[in-house]
This record gives C-alpha cells, structure tokens and sequence, in this order.
C-alpha cells in the first residue's frame, strides 16, 4: 500500500522531448517498475514519434485513450507550463506531477480556480516540487531513486533537498518510507501538508510522518491544527529558515515571511503545541523520528 502512486501507475511525461523530460524519464524508467509505468509522452508537434520505445501522442486525452494513462508529470518550461497542467486536468486523470519551476503565479492562480469552480477530481503535486516516490515501486520525478528504502515511514516537505536529507538520514537509521512526497515551494500550489497528512493517517501501511516545512504562508500551521484533532499516528516536524530576515525572499518563491506572520519560530511553535516533535537542527530529523515509534 502507498499514497498517490504505485507500481500499477501509468505514467505520461508532458515535455518529454525536452533535455529535461527526457533525463529524468529515462531515470524513472531505469527505477524499479518504471519500464511498466512510463508509457507514453506528450509533444503536440512530435506526436507518432517516440522516445527510446515510448510512443509520443499530441495530447494527453489521446495518450490515455491510447494507453491507459493516469497520472502525468510535467516538465514543459514555465511559459506553457499552467497549459500543460489544465490539458492533463482536462483529460481527468487522478493526479499531475508538476517539476518546472518558475511558473508565473497568476498562470498557476487561474488553473487553480478554474479547478476549483469546475469540481474537477483530478490532484495537482506541485509546482515546483521534485515529485513522489514509492520506494521499490515507482519514483516519478527528479529525487535520487537510491536513497530511498521500502518501508513504513511518510515523508512530506516543501522543500526538495530537505526531503532528500529526510529520507537518507532514516535509511540510514534502518527505517524505510511508505512513500516520500514534495509538495513544492510555490505560493500557488496543489496538496498542501493537511492534504498529504491525511492521505498517511488513512494509509495502514505507514505508521510516522515527517514533516518538513519552510517559512512563509500559514500552510503547516494549518497541517499541524488538524494533526492535534485527527492525526492517529506521530508526525515530527523541521521548519527550514529559522534566520530568515522578516521581508525577503529565501529560496522559493513561496518562502517569504510578510507581516509578520510564517516565520519559521511561529510554525514550530504551533506545530509543537499541537504535540508535533520538533526540533531546529535538520541533522536530527531521523533521530527524532526514531524516537517517537
């Protein structure tokens, strides 16, 4: 069992004839179940083409017609990246994986309303995320496939390279990962940390989370409120951006502290308070999650 993805996900890759699209597919190929997971591509001026064995259609409705798709991910550059997220929406599969970066936000605001307004089922990751992974099943995304170990920890961060840390320190500890997620570090993005936490409450095969965040928004207060009410099993939590100056921007274009409010002090204030595990040094989060099974 796992979140999002499994090994009987069908993948599409929009942007696959990029150098980009075209790497990171080829290294989600070569990862566990890949060669039945990646089936086909998406490039409207490419389409009865194909990438190393991976037929090319114009569309993503065509593509799932075609071969079943269900999930895609997206690594068309930023100009026509909101297009390619609502195309793969309109063809109603269960969830787009969103890697580009650089999104203009009001590109990604109105694909979120439109969204919204129409009811459409279909789960947005990302943008800006490095994607999801379910260890020795299926890794669709950018994250280094051998870190990750098979096992009963979930993972969920706004920031890439922290989830990385995360899942090697608790490899490292002997403790696998149910699955890991990135969320992104966008201001306007899909599953936010509430989403993804109750995805793990509801899984039987995870049994800790842990939960990395950044500063800026009010994203984790929000996840760690509904912890304190529903959350059945631990959650530890890292805040990135402790001496973060109040006003500029750190990393992400999400990371922003305005207000006064999403200082990286408050989050692990009420994080804690809501009886999260914390703690300010990312060398620990291992450890503290070993701590609380």
């Amino acid at each position: 069992m796992s979140i999002l993805v499994d090994r009987n996900t069908r993948v599409v890759t929009q942007g696959i004839t990029g150098k980009t699209g075209q790497f990171h597919t080829r290294m989600c190929r070569e990862y566990a179940n890949g060669r039945n997971c990646f089936v086909a591509g998406v490039n409207p001026k490419k389409a009865g083409e194909d990438f190393e064995g991976i037929p090319i259609f114009a569309n993503v409705r065509e593509a799932k017609e075609k071969t079943g798709v269900n999930v895609s991910v997206v690594y068309v550059p930023p100009p026509g990246a909101a297009a390619a997220i609502w195309e793969a929406v309109e063809a109603d599969l269960d969830l787009v994986i969103c890697i580009t970066e650089g999104i203009p936000v009001r590109d990604m605001i109105e694909v979120r309303d439109r969204m919204r307004k129409q009811n459409r089922r279909t789960l947005l990751l990302g943008p800006n995320c490095p994607g999801t992974i379910t260890p020795d099943e299926i890794k669709i995304g950018i994250m280094p496939g051998h870190i990750h170990r098979k096992g009963r920890i979930g993972v969920v961060s706004r920031s890439g390279t922290l989830t990385y840390e995360a899942v090697g320190q608790l490899t490292e500890l002997g403790l696998g990962q149910s699955s890991a997620v990135g969320i992104g570090g966008d201001p306007v993005n899909g599953l936010k940390h509430i989403d993804v936490l109750k995805l793990f409450n509801d899984d039987p095969d995870t049994d800790a989370v842990v939960m990395i965040g950044e500063i800026g928004g009010s994203d984790e207060e929000t996840a760690a409120l509904w912890a304190k009410e529903h959350m059945k099993k631990p959650v530890v939590g890292f805040i990135a951006g402790v001496t973060a100056p109040p006003g500029k921007r750190m990393g992400h274009a999400g990371a922003i502290i305005s207000g006064g409010k999403g200082t990286a002090q408050e989050k692990l204030e009420v994080m804690a308070a809501c009886g999260i595990k914390v703690t300010k040094n990312p060398a620990e989060m291992g450890k503290l999650l070993k701590s609380v099974l």
